[in-house]
């Protein structure tokens, strides 16, 4: 048998060429061949290089059964790895082709491979049954015929193809009956009158023999025994009995009622039927047969894609003695019912798909088949849902799950793709099979914040290091992709004038800075109202993604003023005696409580007879902070009670307070605390020395002090003629200037508001200082930088609103610029209404009941590029 089998590998192994039209490679195999056996050189009918198919992970995918063979990693080539048994995998279907599926990666590729398993003769023709126990009556005539069951073989072609001979006899022979294409039925022949008184037993041997090469044979004895009596057979009233019969068939069902008649008479014509020569012999478990009636009923499930069809002889036989019988053959052909469902099956899976992956890119490769015939095999396949996936047919029964649309892992992280198959039975049958497809994340989100502007408020004199502010951007994408980091990228301050002047620009990151990782904004250092009021910069959220993609917001951080300076005596308007100040030595006053600051004495003086009312000198003052811890009042300390002298709460001046006799005395010291309206509020104070004049001296002095410098802070009171007449001149010309300054004045301010916007701004570097005076007082108002004044039209209000200051752009690099005077066109400007919503406000009580303003913008450089991506 080993030889026979080697013999059949040398001479049938065959290698197909690659087929151009249908994409496929052939080969064909013996059974039985052994392991190792090469089946044929794959990777070269492939067309692969030597190496590739290893580098490119040449594989072998089976389908719905063991395939025994398999492909060398190495060489590429496709090996029998185990038994191949043509009769186990195929049975009796010819020819015997085994599909199968070649995967490449790299790209992934799928080449389909037929490999046909032929047929050895390495089964012998078998009998039923080793021995046959035949009973002829002896009233056979010669020429009767006798049906013999015959052999059969698992081989297929020429090795199945029997031919029968019978040992040597002088009463029987031999005669062959072709029932179909397929079988050959022998009968045995009686050639002549049997004797049972001379022979009562024949024995015989029948022989069955193969076509294969060498062929094979199988033995039956038959034994027959001669009978006498009962003359006459029982006849079917048909010869062949032809039934069709589903397959979903149930069991029990009626296939047929066979009919036998017998001439003879009495016992001799009582028949019993039976069921002989099954083909194939699957059949005896198939049909069974009723021995009285003749009825033929279905005993087990039919299956058309296992056999579609059997053959087998009913005999009748009678109850004579010897009893006799007859026999007639049922064809029954089982017809196709759709009870198969479809199969699908994943060969490969490519799986996460990332989420940037273009149209058309293969996510799987399936294999979809029906094991029903004709239309109830043919199977239709789509995918559910209809998108972003779709298949495309590569072969019959092969399909590829592509990318029919762009992905976004931000929107859909993963996919549940239902991969559904319908055949064309009635009623279908459908199939589906479930795949999960993760998408995978590239970076193509920037991260955003919440707002595009943050406004900040922090006071002044902070501690190093405190949270002014916590920032946050989102970004969708996920793991390094999606974390984000804070810097600070721009912004600063430049110098405006007074302090800021010398420290010229400073960047924002020397007052503040961001947590890299939780993005909380910190200051560096304790800030300073005086020095800064408003801070604009930018923070950059960057993303840990490669590119990396980023996100800005603007920050402006205000700071709110403190109370933290007190007020600061101004030195004289003019020379000392235009002032009537003198400069002494500064004296200590302790007596004063809460006094931040203590000034040098002060000269002034007064005529005897000045009439109550009359101004003698005036205290000036200023306070750096501003709204109410700039605005100041005055009273006078030192002495207490019904003095000759008063100061006015918030205009600073000292007036008598009735008129003034010798009896005041020559000389008068007046201790005046000026103090503001913080919390807690702070102080200074002023030492005022007065002195007591005639009406003589006091117009000389008069006369000295107009002549000298034209301006003067402390008046004398005539109480001579000449005095008298000199100081009235000089009040005369004082007068007569003040009316032509208020009508130029008025006429300005009339011309400006018939003209000009009903709101400007006005602003300009440098040091300023406001004062607003009124009959009541003054409130005095100093700053290191530029600011802007508004004056806005209205009911009385007690607001000052406060915005952020216009600082110039930086200077650059090298030695600071010398101040110029801006444009003209640049000191004009209009606030909107949005930028007084949109500005920070702070409230004033003015005494004279107005309102007004003080607008403060921000002007901060930006940058002419940007190092990283703000988006996809």
């Amino acid at each position: 048998m080993e030889e026979r089998c080697c013999a059949a590998v040398r001479v049938l192994v065959l290698q197909a060429a690659w087929a151009l039209a249908g994409g496929q490679v052939r080969y064909s195999v013996p059974e039985e061949a052994k392991a190792g056996t090469v089946v044929g050189r794959l990777a070269q009918d492939l067309g692969l290089e030597a190496g590739e198919a290893e580098a490119r992970r040449l594989r072998l995918v089976a389908q719905g059964r063991r395939a025994s063979v398999e492909v060398s990693g190495a060489s590429g080539a496709l090996l029998v790895s185990s038994r191949l048994d043509r009769e186990e995998l195929c049975g009796k279907s010819s020819p015997c082709a085994l599909r199968l599926e070649v995967l490449l990666d790299r790209p992934l590729r799928v080449f389909h491979v037929q490999l046909e398993v032929t047929d050895i003769n390495d089964n012998a023709p078998i009998f039923p049954a080793a021995r046959k126990n035949l009973s002829i009556t002896e009233l056979s005539v010669p020429g009767s015929r006798f049906p013999l069951e015959g052999a059969s073989d698992a081989d297929i072609g020429a090795n199945a193809q029997l031919s029968y001979s019978l040992s040597p006899s002088e009463h029987f022979s031999l005669d062959l009956q072709k029932s179909n294409e397929r079988n050959i039925e022998p009968e045995l022949v009686l050639t002549k009158s049997l004797d049972r008184e001379t022979i009562p037993v024949h024995r015989l041997v029948l022989t069955a023999t193969d076509g294969g090469r060498p062929s094979l044979t199988g033995t039956m004895e038959l034994v027959i025994s001669v009978l006498d009596a009962n003359d006459n057979a029982p006849q079917f009233n048909q010869s062949v009995y032809k039934v069709q019969l589903p397959e979903s068939a149930a069991v029990g069902t009626l296939l047929a009622r066979v009919n036998a008649t017998d001439t003879d008479e009495g016992i001799n014509s009582e028949m019993t039927y039976a069921v002989t020569n099954f083909s194939p012999l699957s059949g005896r478990d198939v049909i069974s047969i009723n021995p009285k009636t003749g009825e033929i009923h279905l005993t087990g499930a039919l299956d058309f894609e296992d056999v579609n069809l059997f053959d087998f002889r009913i005999e009748a036989r009678d109850q004579g003695t010897p009893s006799m019988s007859g026999h007639c053959k049922v064809e029954l052909e089982v017809l196709d019912v759709n009870d198969n469902a479809p199969e699908v099956w994943v060969t490969s899976l490519s799986v996460p798909v990332s989420e940037d992956a273009s149209v058309g890119t293969v996510v799987a490769l399936l294999s979809v088949s029906d094991r029903d015939s004709g239309a109830n095999g043919r199977v239709r396949c789509w995918v559910w849902p209809a998108s972003p996936f779709g298949l495309e047919a590569t072969f019959a029964g092969s399909y590829s799950l592509v990318l029919r649309e762009a992905l976004d892992r931000e929107r859909v992280s993963e996919y549940e793709v239902e991969v559904r198959a319908e055949d064309g039975g009635t009623p279908a049958l459908r199939a589906r099979r479930g795949l999960r497809v993760p998408v995978s994340d590239v970076n193509d989100n920037a991260p955003a914040f919440a707002q595009a502007v943050y406004t900040v408020l922090a006071r002044e004199n902070n501690l190093a290091g405190a949270e002014l502010a916590r920032l946050w951007a989102r970004d969708p994408d996920e793991a390094g992709n999606g974390r984000v980091s804070y810097s600070v990228w721009e912004g600063g301050v430049g110098a405006g004038g007074g302090a800021a002047a010398s420290s010229g620009w400073r960047a924002a990151s020397s007052y503040v800075s961001v947590d890299a990782e939780s993005g909380r904004l910190w200051a560096l250092q304790p800030l300073d109202y005086e020095e800064l009021q408003v801070l604009q910069f930018e923070v950059r959220a960057v993303d840990a993604g490669e590119p990396p993609l980023c996100g800005n917001a603007t920050v402006q951080l205000f700071v709110l003023d403190e109370n933290d300076n007190a007020p600061a005596l101004l030195p004289a308007a003019g020379s000392a005696p235009e002032a009537g100040a003198v400069s002494a030595e500064a004296s200590s006053l302790s007596s004063v409580p809460g006094s931040d600051s203590v000034s040098g004495t002060l000269w002034a003086w007064a005529a005897w007879g000045a009439p109550a009312g009359q101004v003698v000198a005036k205290i000036r003052a200023v306070d750096a902070d501003s709204g109410y811890n700039a605005w100041l009042r005055y009273e006078l300390w030192e002495p207490r009670g019904k003095g000759p002298f008063r100061v006015g709460l918030y205009s600073g001046e000292v007036s008598t307070a009735r008129p003034l006799d010798e009896a005041d005395g020559p000389r008068h010291r007046l201790l005046i605390v000026v103090r503001d309206h913080g919390e807690p509020a702070r102080s200074a104070t002023a030492t005022l020395s007065v002195s007591l004049l005639d009406m003589a001296e006091a117009a000389l002095a008069a006369g000295s002090s107009s002549s000298s410098s034209g301006s003067r802070s402390s008046v004398g009171v005539d109480v001579g003629a000449g005095a008298t007449s000199a100081a009235t001149n000089v009040w005369l010309v004082v007068a007569i200037c003040a009316v032509s300054s208020v009508f130029l004045l008025a006429l300005v301010l009339y011309g400006a508001s018939r003209w000009a916007p009903r709101a400007a701004v006005l602003s300009g570097p440098g040091p300023t200082t406001l004062v607003c005076a009124s009959e009541v007082g003054s409130w005095s108002y100093s700053q290191r930088h530029s600011r802007s004044l508004c004056v806005a039209d209205g009911g009385a209000k007690s607001d000052l609103m406060v915005f952020s200051p216009n600082f110039p752009p930086p200077p650059p690099p090298g030695p600071a610029a010398k101040d110029t005077q801006p444009e003209p066109s640049a000191l004009l400007d209009t606030v909107s209404g949005a930028a007084l919503l949109s500005s920070f406000t702070r409230s004033v009580f003015y005494p004279s009941g107005r309102a007004g303003s003080v607008g403060i913008r921000a002007r901060l450089p930006r940058p002419e590029s940007d190092e990283c991506l703000t988006g996809p």
